[in-house]
């Protein structure tokens, strides 16, 4: 075990890898599928993972760079781009350009080609949303295909990828459908609408929507560069209508959000603090002071640590709400 993967993963774990390959290009990843005989990991920009031991085999980091517009019409721009690249970065191009659809998604970590695997999502607005196709290389065969938006079957932080296709495909370069002026805005989610009047915009442009994103993300989410975290660590529940009419009569304050299918969405941070979680310290990790979806490292927390922290507390909203909370964040064993 010789290469460190601290730097690696934004929860800065210390873990190590017998070797680790950055890959910059698809002739690379295919040269380097058929040399590879050890197990291998693929690895974004680290935003999603929880490493929990040393890895017994090949780390593969994706540096597939560049952002490319492909092809420019009257109403809309398709935006393509490598699988390495920064989302933020990417998002930020976007806005420079007046390219509508991911100002919303601004200051999201991690890098292009794990977005559309897990269908990020913020403030109103998902992947799927701008999605137009993905290339990815087949693992078994080294050959490139291309998926569409429909094969993919988008759902709620989660894509063919993380289902029926998990450990088949490695994808490499991510397109965009996104909108030239006059575009459609997203503001009614969160507090984009109260950072924009408290800045006296009554007209916003999307670089002020992208400008409100990252003043909400800032102030509500830690930087992992300050203190190792992966973000939101849980997902939101959806549930039943039956469950959750038990819950409003017991707690009519719950915040919810219908679904177009007649289920609900509870926020799990809710769920979370209820459970007097937020910003309780358990040796070496916790929950943030500030959010309690987000799960910290402050300092020498060990992987296990923290999946044990994310256990205790998948117990307590279980026994206080009959809910199972998921997790997010991807367990690396």
């Amino acid at each position: 075990m010789n290469k460190s993967l601290r730097s690696f993963n934004t929860f800065g774990i210390e873990a190590h890898t017998e070797e680790l390959i950055e890959i910059t290009s698809v002739l690379q990843l295919r040269t380097v599928l058929k040399k590879i005989t050890h197990p291998f990991y693929i690895l974004g920009g680290g935003s999603n993972i929880l490493l929990l031991n040393d890895l017994k085999g090949v780390v593969l980091k994706m540096s597939i760079p560049g952002i490319q517009i492909e092809r420019d019409f009257k109403h809309a721009v398709y935006l393509s781009a490598g699988a390495g690249v920064n989302w933020h970065q990417l998002v930020l191009f976007a806005v420079k350009n007046n390219l509508g659809g991911l100002e919303n998604l601004s200051l999201i970590p991690g890098t292009v080609g794990a977005s559309p695997m897990q269908n990020i999502g913020a403030y109103g607005v998902e992947i799927k949303d701008i999605f137009h196709r993905l290339e990815a290389v087949e693992i078994a065969t080294g050959k490139s295909k291309i998926f569409r938006k429909q094969a993919l079957a988008f759902g709620y932080r989660n894509s063919i990828f993380k289902n029926k296709l998990k450990g088949k495909y490695i994808i490499t370069k991510v397109w965009f459908k996104l909108s030239k002026p006059p575009h459609r805005l997203h503001l009614s989610y969160g507090a984009i609408k109260t950072v924009l009047a408290g800045a006296g915009i009554e007209n916003p442009t999307i670089q002020d929507i992208s400008n409100a994103v990252i003043k909400i993300r800032s102030e509500k989410l830690p930087d992992p560069e300050e203190i190792g975290n992966a973000g939101s660590f849980f997902k939101n529940p959806v549930i039943k209508k039956k469950l959750f009419a038990e819950l409003y009569e017991q707690y009519p304050d719950i915040p919810h959000y219908p679904q177009s299918d007649g289920t609900i969405k509870l926020p799990a941070a809710w769920l979370i603090e209820r459970c007097g979680w937020k910003g309780k310290r358990v040796g070496n990790t916790g929950t943030h002071v500030r959010q309690a979806l987000v799960l910290v490292n402050y300092g020498n927390a060990k992987g296990a640590e923290i999946y044990t922290l994310a256990q205790e507390i998948q117990e307590s909203v279980c026994q206080k709400f009959k809910i199972s909370l998921e997790m997010e964040v991807n367990i690396w064993v």
